[in-house]
């Protein structure tokens, strides 16, 4: 259970193989005025292998990551599953009791989603609690190791967030997760919730419509649930259209990976550009509007492309979640008791009505914004970074819910005292 420092440092031999597949590379034909309609440009996709092929410098960015990130691994035993290596950030904030976060991501993201956040939220100040930021690498992800078994499903996940944390030191903590995070720390604010996990914050509340039932209770809430869909506000009905076009349009990689992931794994792990035109469409559909830098895109694929168990790992998580019925949770599922904090983009894929949300936890905190997608913690930080700390500041509706880490220094809380 020892931590082990880590530094990402890719060999020459693997940076080798790269170019030559890239230089490799067969390019499909594309419709003349096909647009993003049919998937990634063929333009798009040509300039980024160019550029990931002869210009892009991986060291560079390399040293710039490890320069900014303290990384690690730690040996976590996982009950049914024996022991996985797993490689996480650990961004202490000067204050000593500031409040222990997980960061969670998801997929097509990885541990850099942090790199924006985990400074801000350890910076300390009089004004706003400080944190001291854990970000994993899920199993199958990033440098982390992946299962050998089938069944590695979102309880096992949250058992991997939750016993990373004890084996830090933080016996009480509070999370932070979109995408697959938000369904992660949903898992574990359910299993976890009270005794170690105290409050979760998501920017990714999803959860399936209210459905008919005979119980009058559940016929009479759908009802209610009906009526209130007439009476959504202009940011409410824009995110449920967008969600809907989302399941018209642009689910067809779930399906897939929720099925036959293996399959697709040949084409990912073998090809890459084959793997950057299958993130580099989400990366671009699922922000609003974010000015990609070509060497953003392609660092972020790159660490797919070296990934400890190679991209196919990081696919099988919606397999087994689907088999598990965890891809989406119910409105009617047992809500988790500890705060929940809510923070709402436009441009997130799946926006829904704020009234179904509120079912799903004890929401104590909502934050709306006119700007970001899916990516918060990418795309627009700051905004991200200011929602978690009012939710956990001084007055805030979950302050003080980790014993002893109120997030300000103790010459601040004891100035404050006497005034």
């Amino acid at each position: 259970m020892s931590e082990q420092p880590f530094t990402i440092s890719i060999s020459s031999e693997q940076l080798e193989d790269l170019k030559q597949k890239l230089a490799l590379t067969r390019f499909p034909d594309e419709l003349s005025d096909a647009g993003w309609a049919y998937g990634s440009p063929l333009a798009d996709i040509k300039r980024l292998v160019a550029r990931w092929k002869d210009g892009y410098d991986w060291r560079t960015h390399e040293a710039r990551l490890n320069a900014e990130l303290p990384q690690f691994t730690r040996d976590i035993a996982v009950d049914g599953f024996g022991t996985l290596n797993v490689h996480y950030v650990h961004k202490r904030s000067a204050v000593e009791g500031a409040v222990p976060l997980l960061f969670v991501h998801g997929w097509p993201g990885n541990f850099i989603e942090v790199r924006k956040v985990a400074p801000l939220l350890a910076e300390v100040s009089p004004d706003h609690p400080s944190f001291h930021v854990v970000a994993l690498s899920l199993p199958g992800y990033g440098f982390s190791e992946a299962p050998k078994k089938k069944g590695f499903q979102i309880t096992q996940y949250a058992e991997v967030g939750n016993k990373l944390m004890l084996a830090l030191g933080y016996n009480e903590y509070v999370t932070q997760g979109g995408d697959w995070g938000g369904v992660i720390t949903r898992k574990i604010a359910t299993v976890y919730g009270g005794k170690h996990s105290k409050a979760w914050h998501t920017n990714f509340p999803i959860v399936q419509p209210p459905k008919l039932s005979l119980n009058p209770f559940r016929l009479l809430t759908a009802a209610s649930m009906a009526l209130a869909l007439l009476w959504l506000s202009p940011a409410e009905a824009a995110a449920l259209a967008r969600a809907r076009e989302t399941q018209r349009t642009g689910l067809a990689y779930l399906r897939l990976q929720a099925t036959k992931p293996q399959t697709l794994g040949y084409a990912l792990a073998d090809s890459p550009a084959g793997l950057l035109a299958w993130i580099y469409e989400k990366l671009v559909a699922w922000t609003d509007g974010y000015a990609w830098d070509d060497d953003e895109v392609l660092t972020w694929i790159s660490v797919y492309w070296f990934s400890r168990a190679g991209p196919a790992a990081s696919l099988r998580i919606y397999y087994e979640a689907a088999a598990a019925g965890d891809l989406v949770p119910s409105v009617h599922d047992a809500a988790p008791a500890i705060p929940m904090g809510v923070s709402y983009f436009p441009g997130e894929l799946a926006g829904l009505p704020r009234n179904w949300v509120r079912r799903t936890g004890n929401v104590v905190f909502e934050a709306e914004h006119p700007m970001g997608g899916h990516f918060s913690a990418y795309e627009t930080p700051a905004l991200l970074v200011e929602d978690i700390r009012k939710m956990f500041r001084r007055g805030g509706p979950a302050y003080g819910v980790v014993r002893g880490c109120t997030g300000y220094s103790e010459t601040d809380n004891t100035v404050r005292a006497m005034l």
